[in-house]
């Protein structure tokens, strides 16, 4: 099948993009390879995921004409949209770029995909959309309906955007609340990135909260079998469904919610202690007070995924993290 893969530059754009080629689908991969980070480290990821089933295309998503003579020409079966302006303390400073990014570019896609006659849209949400939810885990058929940062409402308004386009033209949907994802050729402006470069170079590293905090942290690979099992499960319409009866994460019409993460909460401080135990090394630890933006846990409940795919995420943090200090330790011959 061919496949538009959006955000292919990015942490988890690229490595499903591999995923997808290696199993003999065609990929085209768009990014606008945008300065947020470091853009070195994206064309780094390109180069990694060179085949010949896949082609990069410089593309924003913003760009609505061009995004609209992508789908013409190119007629995708099935479209991953993991493209976005990430970030929830970014989103403090810049709320504009996540209006081009996470909403004009959202539409744009989903444009692209109705008059296109996608077969499947699967689109990257944001465990960030529980906001205020203090009940844990966090289940997709839990109210989302109080953000604490831009960047969640969002991917909030994501999830609004693809149920009308699901229920107004039968496009089927299918949207995954990602929990804290950390890996190999992950983000710089991620916790484990930042501490791993300050630890190394003897920095001290902030910890919020005062270290009170707790995450679902999902190593990259389970992220990607996750979104590999769910592209194949096409949502359908539901006659019988009601409002009054059914679940925010499904519908009457083919569209679908998903949870994807560890399913086991973690505490930041052990999560630390890890990393210093994979860098031989010990932190030098400025502890902060909360940040406006943040929650103070997350955790999430996968049984629907499961349930959908037979897969549930299972990657130890001590793993994950050795993995990743493997990774940079040989990227930046630290």
């Amino acid at each position: 099948m061919k496949y538009l893969v959006t955000g292919v530059a990015g942490f988890i754009g690229s490595a499903v993009t591999e995923r997808l080629t290696a199993i003999g689908h065609q990929v085209i991969g768009i990014d606008n390879l945008n300065d947020y980070y470091d853009v070195n480290l994206k064309l780094a990821r390109l180069k990694r995921i060179e085949h010949p089933n896949f082609e990069f295309v410089k593309l924003d998503l913003a760009d609505r004409e061009s995004i609209a003579e992508l789908f013409k020409v190119q007629q995708f079966d099935r479209v991953i949209n993991l493209a976005a302006q990430a970030g929830v303390r970014y989103s403090l400073d810049n709320p504009l770029a996540y209006a081009d990014s996470n909403l004009i570019g959202f539409v744009n896609i989903l444009e692209g995909c109705r008059h296109n006659k996608v077969k499947h849209l699967i689109y990257a949400s944001s465990s960030s959309v529980y906001g205020l939810n203090s009940k844990t885990p966090f289940e997709t058929s839990d109210s989302v309906d109080h953000p604490i940062s831009l960047y969640a409402a969002s991917k909030k308004a994501n999830e609004l955007m693809a149920h009308t386009y699901s229920h107004l033209y039968n496009l089927s949907t299918t949207g995954l609340r990602f929990f804290t994802v950390y890996g190999p050729w992950g983000r710089p402006d991620m916790a484990l990135f930042k501490f791993t470069k300050k630890i190394i170079d003897g920095e001290a590293i902030d910890i919020y909260n005062n270290g009170d905090m707790q995450r679902d942290f999902t190593y990259i690979d389970d992220i990607v079998e996750g979104i590999i099992r769910i592209q194949d499960v096409v949502p359908e319409q539901q006659e019988n469904w009601t409002v009054e009866t059914g679940s925010p994460a499904d519908s009457s019409a083919p569209y679908r919610v998903y949870n994807i993460g560890n399913g086991k909460c973690e505490k930041l401080m052990d999560y630390i202690q890890a990393l210093e135990e994979s860098l031989g090394l010990e932190a030098n630890k400025n502890f902060l007070p909360m940040q406006p933006g943040d929650v103070y846990k997350t955790y999430a409940d996968t049984s629907g995924l499961f349930e959908a795919t037979g897969y549930k995420p299972q990657t130890p943090i001590q793993e994950g993290v050795e993995n990743f200090v493997k990774w940079y330790r040989d990227f930046y011959k630290k």
